[in-house]
């Protein structure tokens, strides 16, 4: 993973892009982060790690704009629990859920996609699926699975040994 871009955080709230020597805004932190970037904030006059602090600021500036950011009952166990309960919560799971969460929607979204493109696709093979053939090998074919007429068919009922029809007069 690439370093970090380095910011410095004046008393005056302004931040300081180190790496491109100029004063960023915390919607610019918040840019950067959203393209893929980690940052780490510094204080300029104690060197003090506050990039928690400063993203959770980015965080909560966004709520504010759209007047939510958990819903309400989750806020009142936050102030109830505090960090006895939650922060362990936190610190453990909650960045794990989120990442499972992302990584699930990211596949259906990606399944669910397939299944578009196999839907948009079926008007055009309907009709080189009706013609010849079964029309169940072509279907099965589109979602790539193998046709049942090239499956090899075991008898499930195999004679049975005791069932003599040859002639012989012991059986009869």
């Amino acid at each position: 993973m690439p370093d970090p871009l380095v910011f410095k955080k004046y008393s005056n709230r302004r931040l300081y892009d180190t790496r491109n020597s100029r004063y960023v805004t915390l919607e610019d932190v918040s840019t950067l982060i959203r393209s893929g970037e980690q940052v780490q904030i510094q204080d300029a006059a104690t060197g003090e790690d506050v990039t928690a602090f400063i993203l959770t600021q980015i965080v909560l500036e966004a709520a504010k704009r759209r007047n939510s950011l958990l819903p309400v009952s989750v806020l009142h166990l936050i102030i109830r629990y505090g960090d006895n309960a939650l922060g362990e919560f936190f610190e453990k799971y909650f960045q794990k859920t989120i990442h499972t969460y992302i990584e699930t929607k990211k596949a259906f979204d990606q399944q669910f996609g397939q299944w578009l493109d196999m839907g948009m696709e079926l008007p055009r093979r309907l009709p080189e699926m009706m013609s010849g053939g079964s029309p169940i090998d072509a279907m099965m074919e589109m979602f790539g699975l193998p046709k049942p007429s090239t499956l090899q068919k075991t008898d499930a009922n195999p004679s049975d040994p005791s069932d003599n029809r040859d002639g012989d007069p012991k059986t009869h």
